[in-house]
């Protein structure tokens, strides 16, 4: 088989615990953003959307795994697929994982990874996938590259973040958090907030979603900042646009994370691409960021928006204060678009980008 293409989701999030409550939720413009003080024991407030740490408890496991095993086994349920086959694999994307316990327990990913397939008696070694804020993304076009390789034949890619003193702490002192929810492209937008989520996806042959292509490209710029000419998000992006038709594209899903640098960027590789007329939304007014669930979580959102031919309005945006003229969608929008391109990037001057197509594979 030469195509990949995904089956099915699953997803647990502040606003909902399934991706039907969840959209449901967007659809009515609830967002789950709120002030937090005190909270991990931060000196600063901040503004973030967090799950309730007393729904989730799992004897035998801490919450980050409590939720990746829940959004993952909604997902194989909706899928029908046998978790404990050889033929399945387990990928997990995740930034910082269980890090607000270290010092107590063994927080690495890798041992996340495997108590989690483990939970579902998957006798395979689990991969991890951590590349800053476009780890989800690159975990699908990883997970896409090994069913089309033919190593598994079907795979679980499972996308978690729960946040902590150590992550806020950390935004907090690169000024990068907004005290208010976040306005992505907006004029007056002032910075991000964080999120909590875990949102997994099921990759095979088959599938209503074809994954057409996917690049992750690394244009080195800073740290922490983005090339200001967008040059990595430009290269992925046209990269996955050899093979789109983009009077087919119902938008392009960006990262969009409401900092100066991050839209402006985000605005330059849009244009750079030709991009400028099509539809672009951003979804992190409704969850915040959510980091290493991003990719996944943000995709299956956008492709229930295609499902419906509606496109998802850019929560907080009102005026555009980027200098790039992109066309954001403030309001929720009809769509007659087959395919969309998600878009991501990240810290170290990572970026990614994955073409979706819908139609069914046999």
């Amino acid at each position: 088989m030469s195509r990949a293409g995904c089956i099915s989701y699953g997803m647990v999030t502040p606003l909902g615990e399934t991706a039907e409550a969840v959209f449901s939720s967007i659809l009515e413009g609830r967002t789950m953003l709120c002030r937090h003080d005190g909270t991990f024991g931060c000196k600063e407030p901040f503004v973030a959307s967090l799950l309730d740490r007393e729904k989730y408890r799992e004897p035998g496991y801490n919450l980050f795994e409590t939720v990746s095993i829940e959004a993952a086994r909604k997902a194989i349920e909706a899928a029908g697929i046998r978790p404990d086959s050889g033929r399945v694999g387990f990928v997990l994307s995740s930034i910082k994982g269980n890090i607000e316990a270290i010092g107590s327990e063994d927080v690495t990913l890798a041992h996340s990874a495997v108590r989690i397939a483990r939970a579902f008696n998957n006798p395979n070694p689990p991969l991890v996938v951590s590349n800053a804020c476009i780890s989800g993304l690159a975990a699908i076009v990883q997970a896409r590259r090994m069913i089309l390789h033919g190593d598994y034949d079907h795979i679980v890619v499972i996308g978690t973040e729960i946040q902590s003193r150590f992550i806020v702490s950390g935004f907090q002192s690169l000024k990068a958090l907004s005290m208010a929810p976040c306005r992505p492209f907006d004029a007056g937008r002032d910075g991000l907030n964080l999120g909590e989520s875990s949102a997994a996806m099921i990759i095979g042959h088959e599938g209503g979603w074809e994954i057409v292509d996917g690049a992750v490209r690394n244009d080195a710029n800073h740290i922490s900042g983005p090339s200001r000419t967008g040059e990595g998000s430009f290269n992925a992006l046209r990269y996955v646009l050899r093979k789109a038709d983009v009077s087919e594209l119902a938008f392009v899903n960006v990262h969009g994370t409401a900092t100066l640098y991050n839209d402006e960027m985000e605005s330059f590789a849009l244009e750079r691409a030709g991009l400028q007329n099509v539809p672009v939304n951003a979804l992190k007014g409704y969850f915040g960021h959510t980091m290493g669930a991003a990719g996944i979580l943000e995709s299956a959102l956008s492709m229930m928006a295609c499902d419906r031919g509606v496109i998802l309005p850019t929560k907080g945006f009102g005026q555009l204060g980027v200098t790039h003229p992109i066309n954001v969608n403030a309001t929720l929008a009809k769509t007659s678009g087959t395919s969309f391109i998600k878009l991501l990037s990240g810290f170290g001057g990572v970026n990614g980008a994955v073409l979706f197509r819908k139609g069914g594979l046999e």
